[in-house]
């Protein structure tokens, strides 16, 4: 896969993600939890769907930062 290329992208996004849920110590089934404490509907089945294939909007994304308290994210 190179580098430039939109798996790629999506493949960096999922790890970002997954990096952020693991540093956090959040399990998805805890994720859905603290979706829903800032108004986002999500099942575990759905979000594990969307990790699986690491294909996700930005605004999940950035709903899922949020919700598990992240302000500060590097991308490097």
């Amino acid at each position: 896969m190179s580098e430039g290329t939109e798996e790629a992208w999506d493949a960096r996004v999922k790890g970002i993600l997954k990096a952020e849920l693991k540093r956090k110590g959040v399990t998805y089934a805890q994720l859905v939890d603290k979706l829903a404490a800032v108004g986002v509907k999500e099942t575990e089945p759905n979000i594990r769907n969307k990790m699986a294939r690491g294909k996700f909007t930005a605004v999940f994304f950035v709903q899922c930062l949020a919700a598990i308290g992240v302000d500060q994210l590097s991308i490097k």
